[in-house]
Order: structure tokens, then sequence, then C-alpha cells
């Protein structure tokens, strides 16, 4: 049985955010954020966040052009609303599943976006959701350390608004 692990990096510090994956043996965060960068909390910018893992012993891989939760692709939304099953149905995201699956197979993974409720992110509602339907375990590292084991939403629950 396989576990991946998620966490959101919020507004704390890239030291906070080593000390938990360290805690859960993380070998590799995946940054599945569709863009990489942050104005209020530029610490997790992706080349200086990749720096400081690396300083840590923790391998960085970029996945958000496959598993972001805002992609590109115009099909894959409503208006201005991301539609989560749309994406699910792209071969472009099939793809980074099977490529993540393969990747946690001989390490342990954990995937990062900025949100720190994972009930609020698409970690949890788009690619939990996608590996749960696999089979596989996914657990939520929280701010305060805990783990949380993701659940499948109900189907009213698959998509929730942004605003």
């Amino acid at each position: 049985m396989m576990d991946i692990f998620t966490i959101g990096h919020s507004n704390v510090t890239a030291e906070h955010i080593i000390d938990l994956l360290k805690q859960h043996c993380i070998e590799v965060l995946i940054d599945v954020r569709s863009v990489p960068y942050s104005r209020y909390n530029p610490q997790f910018n992706r080349e200086s966040f990749q720096l400081t893992l690396q300083a840590a012993g923790i391998q960085y891989a970029y996945a958000g052009q496959s598993l972001g939760g805002r992609p590109d692709d115009p099909t894959c939304y409503e208006g201005d609303q991301v539609q989560y099953r749309r994406i699910m149905d792209r071969p472009w995201y099939q793809q980074g599943i099977d490529q993540l699956i393969e990747r946690a197979n001989g390490q342990r993974v954990a995937l990062m976006c900025s949100e720190e409720d994972p009930l609020h992110c698409h970690r949890h509602n788009l690619i939990a959701q996608t590996l749960l339907e696999r089979g596989i375990t996914v657990w939520h590292i929280r701010g305060d350390g805990r783990l949380e084991q993701a659940r499948p939403n109900p189907p009213e629950a698959q998509q929730l608004p942004l605003f």
C-alpha cells in the first residue's frame, strides 16, 4: 500500500515547512501550484525554495503544469470557475498522476500548494480524490504537524467555489 502526503505552506517560514516535512520523513516535495510564486510569501518562490529544500536534504520537483489547480486549458473552466471533474478527464492530468505514483513508489513524497487547509485546496478536492479512486492512501500534513487522512468527498462537494 502506498501513502502520499500533502502540505500547504500558508504564511509560515520555510524552516517550519521543512521541520514538518522532516517530521514525516518526506524525501521529495512536489510543488503542485499552478504559479509557483508568492508575492506575500516569497520564501516559497520556486527557485529560492528549491535551494532551501536542497540545503535541508529534501528534493524538489515541480508538477504544477499537470497537477495545478488553475490549468491553462480554457476548457477546464465554466466562466472563471475551475471545474475539477473536467481536469480529471484530461490526458495531461492523468499523465501527471501516473508520474506522481511512479515517483511515490520509490520515495516518500509530499505535494505542496499554498493553502494550509486541504479542504479548501485542490490538493484534496482534485488530486487526493483521484489518488483515493486509485486505492492510494493520502495524508494531509497540517500546520501543527498532525496528519489527517484524506476521505472521499461527497458527490455534492466535488467542486468548491473559490470565493
